[in-house]
């Protein structure tokens, strides 16, 4: 699958939160957007991950951007995550993995020695006018969003 490059058009979507209701990521259009994809909820990295994000929300609000994060779980299974964590952000269901397919965010991977095919833990930073300000590609939970806050300038 290709991958997001700085200064790409940031595809559209539209995918169902946690609560049920329908985020389109145009509905942010004015605003910076981090889009997150993680594996799966409730695994021990995604769940450091989102919990990187829940605490540094405060900052990176401050600094004007908004979080989404992005993974093939169902709804219901994203809303047990959010409220067991306090993840105040929207959690956005891919199930069929088109969004993320279309972001680069799908695709063979090592894991364990193994290879098979799943979500490449990624996040992609879109400007407030709609195009990739900065696309990361294979990220470790653990740090990733401290590094992130860096190269952001938060």
């Amino acid at each position: 699958m290709p991958r997001l490059a700085v200064g790409d058009v940031a595809p559209d979507f539209s995918l169902t939160a946690a609560d049920a209701s329908t985020v389109t990521l145009s509905e942010y259009r004015g605003q910076a957007v981090v889009v997150y994809f993680y594996p799966a909820a409730m695994t021990p990295g995604c769940t450091t991950q989102a919990c990187d994000f829940r605490d540094s929300l405060p900052a990176l609000h401050a600094a004007g951007h908004t979080v989404l994060g992005i993974s093939p779980d169902p709804p219901a299974k994203l809303a047990r995550f959010a409220e067991r964590d306090q993840l105040t952000f929207p959690l956005l269901s891919d199930p069929d993995h088109e969004v993320m397919e279309e972001w680069g965010a799908w695709g063979e991977k090592v894991l364990y020695g193994r290879r098979h095919v799943g979500v490449i833990r990624s996040t992609v930073v879109v400007g407030p006018d709609g195009l990739v300000v900065l696309a990361r590609y294979n990220v470790r939970a653990t740090g990733h969003v401290a590094g992130l806050r860096t190269a952001l300038g938060v």
